[in-house]
Order: structure tokens, then C-alpha cells, then sequence
């Protein structure tokens, strides 16, 4: 079965803030299994338009990404964003077909 991700892009616009954002969310990560595999980091847009901080979180499959985002533990940290950043978020399932070469 395919995992699932979310993949965001954040413009942080009060960085304080969404520091508790990031301590509260670590709860509903913790129960759904989640695993960063992008959390900030140097990028270079090469095409398009982006904001100024991406992360990607890896999840067992896509139902459980998408229980995480609708949980009340992410509900409770999610407040904690909202207002203090700007985001682009989008949950998607991964892709179990054939690779190139």
C-alpha cells in the first residue's frame, strides 16, 4: 500500500508562535505515526513560485495522513498557526508503480 505525505509550504510570519505550533503537533504526529523527511533545510526554487519554508511528513498510507490533519490533537495545535503563518498544504497518496531505467 502507498504511503502518504503532506507536503507544505510555510511562510512563517510570527516565529514565536509557531514554535508552539511545533511543540503541539508533536502529540498528533506521535499518534499517527508520523516521520519528517523535510523540515525546513536549504532549497532553491528552480521553477514556479514557492515560500520559505517546506516540509514533507511521511505516513503509513494516505488514510492516516489525511486522520491526522482532521484529528483534534492536530485540531488544538493547528490553532496555534493559524494567523501566525502563511501555508500551502496539500496530503497526497505516494506512488507504488515503476521507476524509470
Amino acid at each position: 500500500m502507498p504511503k502518504g505525505y503532506w507536503i507544505a509550504t510555510v511562510d512563517v510570519t510570527d516565529a514565536e508562535a509557531y514554535a508552539a505550533y511545533r511543540a503541539a503537533n508533536a502529540e498528533a504526529f506521535a499518534k499517527y505515526g508520523a516521520r519528517f523527511l523535510v523540515r525546513g533545510g536549504t532549497s532553491q526554487l528552480v521553477e514556479g513560485k514557492t515560500r520559505s519554508r517546506h516540509v514533507v511528513i511521511e505516513f503509513a498510507d494516505y488514510d492516516t495522513a489525511l486522520a491526522c490533519y482532521r484529528s483534534p490533537e492536530y485540531e488544538r495545535a493547528l490553532a496555534h498557526r493559524l494567523g501566525k503563518s502563511e501555508a500551502d498544504l496539500v496530503i497526497v497518496e505516494g506512488y507504488g508503480g515503476p521507476q524509470p531505467g
